[in-house]
This record gives C-alpha cells, structure tokens and sequence, in this order.
C-alpha cells in the first residue's frame, strides 16, 4: 500500500520521514491547483494527507466525510475504502493533544487564532472543545485584521498561529508582536520547520509558554496512520517520533573564543554523527573571496560583521549539519536568533592560556582577556549547552554530541 501528502509547496515537511519510521510507503507529491480533482480521484494511494492549500478544497472531490470533517469543513486525511473516498480530519486530534501535552489551558478565557484556513479552522473548533470563552479570528482583510489585533483582542489568554508565516526558508518572520498582546500567557505555532520560530523565540523571551508544531505533527500522523490501518497508536509514540526529528534535524553548533578548537572539535562531531560540517570562516572566504582576517584589516570590523551575517543566515538553513561560527558572531543577536532557529548552540570553553592570537586580527589589537570580558556574557546567555576543552578533542567531541543529543530531547 501506497500513501503520500499532498499540497502546492512541499519543501518543509517532514511527513515522509515520520511514516518512514512507521515502515509506510509514503512519498510527497506537489500538486497544482488545475490538478487536484484528477489526482484525488485518479491517485493510486491507499490514503493520503491534505495540506496548503487544499484542506478545505478538497472537501468537494470526495465520497463522504467525517463527523469530524464535517463539523471542521477541512479534511487533512482522505482513505480509499470500499471503493469511496473517505474524507477525516486528524489536525483536530493532534491539536488537543498538543494543548494537553503543553498544559497551555484556553478555559474560561479569550483566546487568538491567526489565520482563516483548514488548519485555522480545527484550531478554533480544539480552543472551543478546551473551554475558550472567546475567539477571535484574525485574518489579513477579515474583520479583525493585522492592523487591528492588538485592540480587538487585548483580552486574549492563548493564541494559536495557524498560518505559514515564519516557516522555511522564510525564518525570521513573525506574524504579529506578542508586545502588543501583554496577556498572552501561552502560544502556539504550527509551525514546525524551522524548530524555533521568530514568533516562538519572541514568546520565551518575554517569559510566555510556547509549543511549535512538531508535536501535532507527530500526532496527527498518527492518528492517519490509524485510519488507514485501522489500529490504534500507543502513547508516547508522538514524543518518540519528535525526538528522533529533532536528532536527525537540528543543527550542531559550536561557538566560544578564537582558537578554542570550534573547527577541530566540529569536524569530529560531524563524523560521529556522520553528518556535513561547516566552518563559517572556510565560507566566507569561499563566498567573498577574501579570508576574514583580511576583510578586517582592510575594510574593518563593521564591513565585515556585515559579510559574516549573511553568511550565517545561509548556514542556518541547514538540517543536520555541524556548523562551527566565528568567534565573535554571537556578537550580533540576529545570528544568534537564525543559529537557534534550527539548531542547538553548545559554547566551547578553554582556558585563555591556551588561546592564539596569531593570524587574528581583534585578538592581536584588543587581547585575549578584552574580548572575553566583552563576550563571556553573550556565550553563555546564547548557548543551550557549554563544554570544556580541556582534554584530548576525541573525547570532548563526545561529550559535545552528547549534549547536542540531550538538548535535542529537550526541543521535542
């Protein structure tokens, strides 16, 4: 038996990989819109998944729904039974079990759903069966818009982000500011790819509660799988699954002082993980043709943090790959917001004896001590993880992945 997800853009999902654990024959399949009554009644797949932008289009190509699609006028889950295709809606399902699992209670309160399609609509419908008291629906030209959001609804307790803002490759996107919502006490954003969203980041700072979407991925994936199967889950198995994406997902990322051993240490933990490294400074050079140390001492610092920015957006990008930064790009609190976006920050720290300024511009200008004052404070706020360098690298490679790996578990 064949299964597959279907949507117009496909890039970010991690669908397959989850059915892929599961043993499921389970591919991606991009569907324009001319196409999509063809492939629904046409498909060779047992079932398949319904994503953006078709949840509720997809609704008119089928036999029969749900109870559950019914009352949601969305379908995320289509089953081919006795020759009928059969339309349910397994977000809902995912989603309740992403507010039980999170403890963010909507009862007795108002609360906020950004967002007016299918996955907008089982968020509404999981806040009303939780006990909100109040909902309110923004949407871009709708009633309550994003010109609007912070007045109409100052009252709300939880929001729910049920859009595609901020998700990959556009990080660093937010679809509104939780400074002008001060009592929101819990978020959450479907958004999964990447792991640390800007809308998310900006919630821990200002100490509220905030779930991405991974958890209700695993869930509703689930739940489809039980659909199609007819069987039924075990508990637990959706914090399996997150786990184990956010393991295989989540970038390594070493920062710490120059010549603390972040490119030595890196290429060893990216063959422990068997996964692709990158050496920041070894990128820039090969984007600008000009080495760092260079850039520094012919166009100064400011020219060059400027470069090293770039850099490391595009770095962060990647999924799964060990990444070794620069020392002092931490500096800039947009790099540190895109390395956490999908990655896990562990500080290399060393004994500044054992530190070199040879070849290093701010380090031969400033010295050691002066830039580790200027930055101590930032490392070890940024990290998510810190190591000592003071053994042989083998085994404080080791201990870097280990802490890589528990501060994955954490993430899920």
């Amino acid at each position: 038996m064949k299964f597959c997800l279907i949507g117009e853009k496909l890039g970010h999902s991690y669908s397959a990989e989850i059915h892929a654990m599961r043993g499921l024959d389970y591919s991606l399949c991009e569907v324009e819109k001319k196409d999509l009554s063809a492939f629904v009644k046409n498909s060779p797949y047992k079932g398949f998944n319904v994503t953006i932008p078709y949840k509720k289009a997809v609704t008119e190509y089928l036999d029969g729904l749900s109870e559950r699609a019914k009352a949601l006028g969305a379908v995320n889950t289509v089953d081919r039974c006795g020759g009928r295709l059969c339309g349910d809606n397994t977000d809902l399902g995912g989603l309740l079990y992403t507010f039980r699992r999170s403890k963010i209670d909507p009862s007795g309160g108002a609360a906020v759903v950004l967002g007016t399609g299918g996955a907008a609509q089982a968020a509404v419908f999981a806040l009303k069966t939780l006990g909100a008291e109040k909902i309110y629906s923004v949407s871009r030209s709708g009633e309550i818009n994003y010109g609007n959001y912070a007045e109409r609804c100052a009252d709300a307790k939880v929001l729910v982000n049920a859009t595609p803002v901020g998700m990959y490759p556009n990080i660093g996107q937010s679809p509104v500011n939780l400074k002008e919502l001060p009592d929101i006490k819990g978020v959450i954003d479907l958004v999964y790819n990447p792991c640390r969203t800007a809308f998310t980041a900006q919630a821990e700072e200002l100490g509220i509660r905030a779930v991405n979407g991974l958890i209700m991925l695993a869930e509703q994936a689930l739940l489809s799988e039980d659909i199609w199967l007819s069987r039924t889950h075990e508990a637990g198995e959706a914090e399996d699954i997150a786990r184990a994406l956010m393991r295989g997902k989540l970038n390594l990322v070493l920062t710490g002082m120059p010549s603390c051993g972040k490119t030595a240490l890196g290429r060893l933990a990216a063959r422990i993980l068997n996964r692709k490294f990158f050496d920041a400074d070894e990128c820039f050079t090969e984007k600008f043709g000009a080495a760092p140390a260079a850039v520094i001492s012919g166009k100064g610092e400011k020219v060059f943090r400027d470069m090293e920015s770039i850099v490391i957006k595009e770095l962060s990008l990647n999924s799964g790959a060990v990444i070794a930064t620069g020392g002092g790009a931490v500096l800039r609190k947009e790099n540190t917001e895109n390395l956490k976006a999908n990655g896990v920050i562990v500080y290399v720290k060393r004994d500044l004896e054992a530190l070199s300024v040879s070849g290093r511009p701010l380090s031969e200008k400033n010295g050691i001590e002066k830039l580790y004052r200027e930055r101590k404070e930032i490392y070890e706020r940024t990290a998510d993880a810190f190591v000592l360098n003071a053994g042989s690298l083998e085994n404080t490679a080791k201990e870097i992945v280990k802490e890589y790996e528990t501060a994955c578990d954490k993430r899920a």
